[in-house]
């Protein structure tokens, strides 16, 4: 069997199950059960490029520096450190428990984990109008007007179980290029397994000294297609907690799509037929690969990988 350059991009279910603490222990069994799924692809020669979410360990942290700020008096870190914090935190978790099972398995690859640095563009029309929750869940709205005075937030309001209050949003830009893409190529084409873009990546803008942070999230499908295509991967796989993409998703009419082609999924997309909560960023992110060259992609949850399951999406 020839190798092929694989990029798989790990779900937060596969990080963070609903209803858990967020313990390291919670996630580093979580993160085991998933690379024992994705064990097939490393044993069969692949080369391959591992990217993942961060959600809820940002949600943490900016918990966090709220609690360290109102008690002691702990200066906030930027969001964009929030980011490359826990990009380290999760790139070690998967790094270690992927170093255990090779060595459990009898086999030798390196295994590497990187802080990747994302380029966006400050024109971005995201930060005109920021959509992305992130933080404490709700503010009342007499800290919201103090914290628009003192930290220049942006919050919206919203309704959720029942529950009205307060949400900080920030912008979501798009990815312009990934930092760093060609080491990340070399490195995977040689066989080493490596651990990148983890959260989107830290986003970064061209400022007059160099690059410069900024308070912002980038979508980790996104920007894991766009490291797919800058790297030239032979398949872009994108993992989430169901086994396909499904056409009337939870009614009686639900039906899974094994093969589309891209047109096919972008006419399905100008029709509103993917959620905007689930699917559609998988979608988008999928013909973002396509239409840039890419040849496939493939849509499953982990069981999916070793049992043949999930939507391929092809040119």
């Amino acid at each position: 069997m020839t190798s092929k350059l694989i990029i798989i991009a790990l779900g937060g279910n596969a990080l963070l199950k609903n209803g858990q603490k967020g313990t390291i222990a919670e996630q580093r069994k979580n993160v085991r059960t998933a690379l024992q799924s994705l064990y097939p692809v490393i044993e069969q020669g692949h080369n391959l490029v591992i990217t993942h979410g961060n959600g809820p360990q940002v949600g943490f942290v900016l918990l966090k520096n709220d609690a360290g700020e109102q008690i002691y008096g702990v200066p906030q870190v930027p969001l964009d450190v929030a980011v490359a914090d826990t990009q380290s935190e999760i790139g070690y978790l998967i790094q270690s428990e992927l170093f255990g099972l090779l060595q459990q398995k009898g086999l030798k690859r390196n295994v590497l984990s990187t802080n990747t640095m994302v380029k966006i563009s400050a024109d971005d029309k995201a930060f005109q109008n920021p959509t992305k929750r992130i933080g404490k869940t709700y503010y009342d709205i007499d800290e919201v007007e103090q914290l628009k005075l003192d930290k220049a937030w942006l919050f919206k309001k919203e309704t959720k179980n029942g529950k009205t209050g307060w949400r900080r949003v920030v912008p979501s830009p798009h990815p312009v290029d990934i930092i760093g893409n060609e080491t990340i190529k070399m490195l995977a084409e040689n066989g080493t397994i490596v651990i990148a873009v983890g959260g989107g990546g830290v986003p970064v803008a061209v400022h007059d000294n160099g690059l410069q942070g900024k308070e912002a999230v980038i979508d980790k499908d996104l920007a894991s297609a766009l490291l797919a295509q800058q790297i030239e991967a032979d398949r872009f796989i994108i993992l989430t907690d169901v086994p396909y993409v499904y056409l009337n998703y939870g009614t009686d009419r639900q039906k899974a799509l094994k093969q589309i082609t891209s047109e096919q999924a972008e006419e399905m997309l100008q029709q509103g037929v993917f959620g905007e909560g689930n699917m559609l960023p998988k979608i988008k992110a999928a013909l973002h690969f396509i239409q840039s060259g890419g040849k496939e992609v493939l849509i499953t949850d982990l069981t999916g990988i070793a049992n043949n399951k999930g939507t391929v999406i092809i040119a």
